[in-house]
């Protein structure tokens, strides 16, 4: 049976690299509206290549943190370092959900407190999305270690 955890978690991953592909196809007012900041923004509206890049290289590793999570739930096939992957996605993002917090609090910075929080709050779901479902596949995935 598939790993519900890391079906949902791999879901919300996706969509999360398909909403920054939505960025670079929409343009300034979806990063605004996403709280890209309104320096990437104007990077944006004035043509310039890094908000593109910056934000194709996000959606490039949302997508592969999707990928490993359907791979740890038996979806696709096996991943390499896959025990290993699905530790660091989860790190990271449980990471990035208690650190957006902290910078919530003491330096929102160009962001909003409103970004900060919704941000973190979306990263700790889908990071305890990933440990859960990780922490439940653990034996299956050393079982079927190369």
């Amino acid at each position: 049976m598939a790993n519900a955890y890391l079906i949902i978690g791999a879901a919300l991953s996706a969509i999360a690299a398909l909403l920054h592909l939505g960025c670079v196809a929409y343009g300034p007012s979806w990063y605004r509206f996403f709280g890209a900041g309104e320096r990437m923004a104007q990077l944006a509206a004035s043509g310039h290549i890094a908000p593109t890049l910056i934000t194709l290289a996000i959606a490039a590793v949302l997508g592969t943190w999707s990928l490993y999570a359907l791979s740890g739930a038996g979806v696709i096939p096996r991943l390499p370092l896959l025990r290993i992957g699905l530790s660091v996605i989860s790190g990271i993002y449980l990471l990035r959900g208690v650190a957006g917090f902290v910078l919530a609090a003491t330096a929102p910075g160009e962001r909003s407190v409103a970004f900060w929080c919704w941000s973190s709050l979306i990263c700790l779901v889908i990071g305890t999305l990933y440990l859960v479902g990780t922490h439940q596949a653990w034996s299956a995935l050393s079982r079927s270690a190369a």
